[in-house]
Parts: C-alpha cells; sequence; structure tokens
C-alpha cells in the first residue's frame, strides 16, 4: 500500500509538479508558434527550423540515456530541483543566442535536461499516488500543458510580438527560479527506491529494465504515441499561416481555444480512465484523433473559426489520448526500477519525437509562395503511427492493477 497523503498535501504535490511540467512543456512548445518568426529572423528554412525542434529531442533522448544509468540511485527531490535548475539555465541562454548556430546549441542544452524532466514528474507521480487515482493525477498534471497552451503561449507570443522573440526565454527561466523555491518547499523527500545492495556497474539497472519484455513493450507503445503525434505538430503553426490563410497575429487564438477545451478535457479524461479502464479509453479517444489529425494536414484555406473547431478537435484528443496512455506506461514499470524505466521512456519519447519531427521537414517543403507542400502526406504518417500504438497497448501488463506496491517512505 502507498503511504497515505491528506488531500491537501497530495493537491500540494501534484500543483508543484504541474508547476515544474508547465515550465519545460511551455519551453518545448514556444518553438513551434514562434517557426515564422525565427524564419523571417534567421533566414533559415523549414528543414532547419525542423533541426532546431529536433535538438532539443534528440539531447533529450540522450539525456534520459544517461540518467537512466544513476536515476535510481539518488533521493527524487534533491535531484529534480538541481535538474530542474540546470534546465533554467540552458533556457536563459536560449533566450541570449546571437545567432542560429548559438541558439541550435542552447536549444540541445535545454533538451538535455528538459528532456528529463517529464520522466521525474512521472516518476514521483508513480511513486507516490496508487494506482487506482494514477490517472486523475496524471490528468491533474497534465493540466500544465493546457495551461501553457491557454495562458503560456498566448503570452510568449505576446512577447514576442511586442518586444522580441528572445522575452519568452526569459520568461521561463524566471518561472523556473519560482517552482525551484515552491518546490523546495512542497516535494518530498523520496528514498524508497535507493537499494543497499551494491550495483555490479552503472548500466546494471538499465539492463535490469531492458531484461523485462513488459518494459519493452511499454517503451515501443511510448514511441509510437509520441511519434505519431510530432509528424504533425511542429508544422501547424506554419501550415496556418502558409496556407490555412491565418494571419500571425491571430495564431495565438489557436492555443488559447485548444488550451482552453482540454484544461476542461483533461481532468475528466484522467477521472473516467480510472472508472472505466485506461485502456479502453485510450483507445476509445486514440481512434477519435484520427479525424482531425486528417482535417488539420489536408484542409486548405479555410475561415479562422473553422480552423479553431479543427485544432481545437486536435488538441484535445491528440493530447488526450496521452493521460491514460501514460498511466498505462508508468504502470508498466516494476517499482524499484521505476525511475530508469521513465528515463529510458523519456529516451524513447524524445527520440520518437526528433525522428518525427526531422521525417516530417524532409517530407515537407514551402514553395515560392508560402505554402506548405506535403503536409497531407505527413498526416498519413501520423494516422499509420497511431492506429499501430492503439494495436500495440494490449501487450501491456500494468503492476498495480491487481496487486498493492511497496510502501512509500515519505518525510
Amino acid at each position: 500500500m502507498h503511504a497515505t497523503l491528506t488531500p491537501q498535501r497530495e493537491r500540494y504535490l501534484l500543483l508543484t509538479l504541474a508547476g515544474i511540467q508547465f515550465s519545460h512543456i511551455l519551453d518545448f512548445m514556444i518553438m513551434m508558434p514562434l517557426g515564422p518568426v525565427l524564419i523571417e529572423a534567421f533566414g533559415i528554412s523549414t528543414h532547419e527550423f525542423g533541426l532546431l525542434v529536433a535538438s532539443y529531442s534528440f539531447s533529450a533522448a540522450l539525456s534520459g540515456l544517461l540518467a537512466a544509468t544513476f536515476i535510481d540511485r539518488f533521493e527524487r527531490k534533491r535531484l529534480v530541483l538541481v535538474i530542474f535548475g540546470l534546465f533554467g539555465i540552458a533556457t536563459l541562454a536560449c533566450g541570449l543566442a546571437p545567432s542560429y548556430a548559438m541558439l541550435l546549441i542552447a536549444r540541445g542544452m535545454a533538451g538535455t535536461f528538459g528532456g528529463v524532466m517529464g520522466a521525474m514528474v512521472q516518476t514521483i507521480i508513480g511513486d507516490v499516488i496508487p494506482f487506482s487515482r494514477r490517472a486523475r493525477a496524471s490528468g491533474f498534471v497534465a493540466t500544465a500543458f493546457s495551461l501553457s497552451t491557454v495562458a503560456g503561449v498566448p503570452l510568449s507570443l505576446w512577447l514576442a510580438n511586442h518586444f522580441q522573440w528572445r522575452a519568452p526565454f526569459i520568461l521561463i527561466a524566471v518561472l523556473t527560479v519560482l517552482f525551484i523555491i515552491v518546490g523546495a518547499r512542497i516535494l518530498p523527500d523520496l528514498r524508497h527506491h535507493i537499494s543497499d545492495r551494491k550495483r555490479a556497474h552503472p548500466f546494471s539497472a538499465m539492463f535490469e529494465v531492458l531484461r523485462e519484455p513488459n518494459h519493452l513493450n511499454a517503451l515501443l507503445y511510448s514511441a509510437l504515441l509520441v511519434f505519431s503525434g510530432f509528424t504533425v505538430i511542429p508544422y501547424i503553426t506554419i501550415y496556418a499561416v502558409g496556407n490555412v490563410g491565418i494571419p500571425l497575429h491571430d495564431i495565438p487564438f489557436i492555443y488559447l481555444a485548444g488550451g482552453t477545451a482540454t484544461l476542461f478535457t483533461a481532468r475528466r479524461i484522467g477521472r473516467w480512465a480510472d472508472l472505466r479502464g485506461k485502456v479502453k479509453i485510450y483507445r476509445t479517444i486514440a481512434v477519435a484523433a484520427l479525424l482531425p489529425v486528417l482535417v488539420v494536414t489536408h484542409i486548405g484555406a479555410a475561415p479562422l473559426w473553422l480552423w479553431l473547431v479543427c485544432t481545437t478537435a486536435f488538441f484535445v484528443l491528440v493530447s488526450g489520448r496521452m493521460i491514460p496512455a501514460m498511466a498505462i506506461i508508468t504502470s508498466a514499470a516494476q517499482p524499484k526500477l521505476r525511475g530508469t524505466f521513465m528515463s529510458l521512456n523519456a529516451t524513447m519519447q524524445s527520440l520518437a519525437m526528433g525522428l518525427a519531427t526531422s521525417l516530417a521537414g524532409f517530407i515537407i517543403t514551402q514553395n515560392d509562395a508560402g505554402r506548405i507542400v506535403h503536409y497531407g502526406l505527413v498526416g498519413y504518417v501520423s494516422i499509420t503511427g497511431n492506429v499501430l500504438a492503439i494495436l500495440f497497448v494490449s501487450r501491456i501488463m500494468m503492476h498495480g492493477q491487481h496487486a498493492a506496491e511497496p510502501d512509500v517512505a515519505l518525510k
């Protein structure tokens, strides 16, 4: 059984984790709506912009792999706060970058630390929250995505339009400092996973994770989920401006509408998944997500209201399927190896994200009129990945579904 937290303390914990999640998600997400601005500011192509987005993901993949060698050897709270602080420094470097090359390097550094943050947040949820409430907790923390789209992205775009593209990164660095102060007070010490048994070598925990077929199934499933989303997501803004005919100053409405909708749906989906079954609800939402993916990647010139309907459905369903999916993935790990497993999961997700962004960047091109060509083909690639994930999820066994997990020592 899990150690009991009072409802108030559990809420404070989830709010703090949501704040940490908000910061690093916003740092990643802001690159996509800033696409047209950065392309103009640095005189780069869509391929180079894709590399700018992918550099974060590939660095995150490498850091997740390295983190898997040591993450379960340290107390969770201190490790989270140290990595989060380094992430803030890297994000500040992005805002101060004088050239495309320096920005590319700084984005890689931000990915190195930011990529591990999501794994650490999900690890703490898995350590502290019982299986019966885990999807609900994931749904609560997933509101960080909603808040980053409904408030963070529009505010960042407003700062970029009225000051410079650098302003959003400086804002995120400030937020990082604030959430480190809050996290130092709120997050519990988590040491239950630290074993006195001496490990033979740094990779022993990683190899132990990879020897388990259920872990491998969950990691592949996780990669398919992310790949299917990030073939499409990074280029939505560029496609909206070039093909749909949405003015640049109206782009914040896309994120405002989508974020507001997911703010209401994320927690409901988490509650629904806990009550009706995580696999069943995941499949329902994932199948429903196929239609907006198809529409968003094929629609031509359209009025703003119609585009908002399409993109809002896309945000709600494509992000919504991740809520039961993350509860499934987190629960697939053996509790004693959860930190290592979630780091490897972060590596797989980041690698899938980078590959998806790079592949889509090579498939699409921008013609002389500024229109994106072959985005529809990218949509078909996304749908294929999504269907494979739907078929694959039944192969994953979830720990805690039928038996209690060990006690968690909280201070």
